[in-house]
């Protein structure tokens, strides 16, 4: 990466860093709230649950691979003086996670009405 285009000011690698540290975080409270999900929520019906566990962990590890692959992308650019990379992938996860919740919300009502 350092024999590509020149060094640049550092603040723009830091901040790019700080990013990329962000999205690692964000990775890891998918995987743990999928482990969660998979291990203590044993009152949950088996399906909903597996399938719940399932998409976080997959999402927590598909924002730790895009994260990865964001961060040297941008370092090239900022190396390169070229316009950042755009990526759709924050509003795939967005998605992703307002669903996992709209699906935790009907779980938790249903569980209200059931008297639990």
């Amino acid at each position: 990466m350092r024999d590509e285009g020149r060094t640049p000011d550092y603040r723009f690698s830091l901040a790019n860093e700080r990013t990329f540290l962000a999205w690692m975080r964000t990775a890891l409270a998918l995987v743990v709230g999928g482990f969660a999900v998979g291990l203590f929520l044993t009152d949950l019906w088996g399906p909903v649950r597996i399938g719940t566990a399932l998409t976080l962990l997959v999402a927590g590890a598909l924002v730790a691979l895009w994260a990865t692959h964001h961060w040297l992308r941008c370092e090239q650019a900022v190396r390169r003086g070229e316009e950042l990379p755009v990526s759709r992938f924050p509003v795939l996860l967005c998605l992703v996670v307002g669903m996992v919740a709209l699906v935790m919300l009907a779980v938790v009502l249903s569980g209200l009405s059931e008297g639990r």
